[in-house]
């Protein structure tokens, strides 16, 4: 049986409309503060939507003193890192909150790494090398997709190698994770099929690693349920608050299972994509994911089959989810579930229409060699198998 070590550091909340909430739970992080510095991380995209003066001014009416820190982009880089300390040295915050995607919650954790312990967040790369203990940091995604609420990694690239970092460290977990379904209507449909084909991605890649444990399948089980009632729903109904709240917590539990049994070859393949080609991850990780599907399934049927089956039984009552899905061919069941739902998305299913050439495979493939995701996938990954999973995907 797989050996895990892993203690719930994070402690969720979670409500519709649960926002109106936020600085009740500051104040409970800082109790002894009268009047507590927070230094908030969104990007210009959930300003824009109204989120960050919504929950300044919720934080204000609970008498905490309020910065903003929005210099960051998607895929946060060491420089939007650097900006954002030089931020928190301005306001020194009591309490951290990234309000956004994974991107704000990441550079939350980036800053918080750099302003608590020191050093360049290069030093922090890898697991366990937090030097101090770092400030509370409360997790508000106003997305259904990366998990990062429910994780103590942050993935930070390094502005000049584009090298993507993942940086981790029990003490980098969240102190609270607010989960507010309301928040995720105002994403574009875009952004609602990106963020749901990642959520989804880390379900089923967290069900087949090799760290599988009795912990990470209860949640990647329960995250893969929701999902699959939740994500059809939201991609064809945007205002069904109940799906949303589906997707919300099954990226969440998802996230947990990243933190117990982590991630693999779909992961491996795409960060590659998005490092030379700038693909957004959840296209680049949904296009390549039905592909190693197909490849991990021919040593791994049984779990796949495990898989098709929950989706049956969540689907038992709409079942033109499932038609013309072979049945009695649970891997290529799945795979082609995936594929449909990335059409449904309006994502692309190949690589050659975002720019990808057979000339380009064999760099791919050695840069997806270095991928620290890679090493977890249950079938082992050497560069030809790598290539043969692009050319599927060409």
């Amino acid at each position: 049986m797989q050996r895990f070590d892993f203690a719930p550091r994070t402690r969720w909340v979670f409500e519709a409309g649960g926002l109106e909430r936020l600085g009740e739970l500051v104040r409970q992080l800082v109790p002894a503060c009268d009047n507590p510095s927070v230094l908030m991380v969104s990007d210009a995209g959930v300003v824009a939507a109204g989120h960050y003066p919504r929950a300044k001014r919720l934080l204000e009416q609970s008498d905490c003193r309020v910065t903003g820190f929005h210099d960051l982009q998607e895929n946060p880089t060491t420089a939007h890192i650097d900006a954002g300390l030089a931020a928190a040295r301005q306001c020194r915050p009591d309490v951290l909150i990234g309000l956004g995607g994974g991107s704000s919650m990441d550079c939350a954790k980036g800053i918080n790494f750099l302003y608590s312990c020191g050093g360049r967040m290069q030093d922090y790369w890898g697991v366990g090398k937090a030097t101090q203990p770092m400030l509370p940091l409360v997790a508000v995604p106003t997305t259904a997709g990366t998990g990062s609420e429910s994780q103590s990694f942050a993935l930070i690239s390094d502005a000049h190698t584009h090298v993507k970092m993942a940086c981790g460290d029990p003490k980098a977990a969240c102190a609270i994770a607010l989960l507010d379904p309301e928040l995720t209507l105002t994403q574009p449909a875009s952004v609602t099929a990106l963020t749901g084909i990642d959520a989804l991605s880390h379900a089923l890649e967290t069900y087949v690693t090799r760290r599988r444990n009795p912990l990470s399948l209860c949640y990647s089980r329960e995250a893969w349920r929701l999902i699959c009632h939740g994500l059809p729903s939201v991609l064809d109904q945007p205002e069904n608050i109940e799906a949303r709240g589906a997707m919300q917590l099954g990226a969440s539990l998802a996230g947990l299972a990243i933190e117990t049994s982590m991630l693999g070859a779909a992961h491996a393949t795409a960060n590659p994509l998005t490092a030379r080609f700038g693909v957004a991850h959840g296209q680049a990780v949904g296009m390549m994911l039905p592909h190693v599907i197909r490849f991990n399934g021919q040593i791994h049927r049984s779990w796949y089959t495990e898989l098709w089956d929950q989706m049956l039984s969540v689907f038992r009552d709409s079942p033109e989810q499932v038609v013309d899905l072979p049945s009695d061919d649970p891997v290529e069941a799945v795979a082609g579930w995936v594929e449909r739902l990335l059409r449904a998305g309006g994502l692309q299913t190949h690589l050659s229409p975002l720019g990808v050439q057979a000339d380009d495979i064999g760099q791919l493939a050695e840069a997806a060699t270095q991928q620290w995701t890679g090493t977890f996938n249950p079938r082992p990954l050497d560069r030809t198998n790598l290539e043969s999973l692009y050319q599927a995907a060409l």
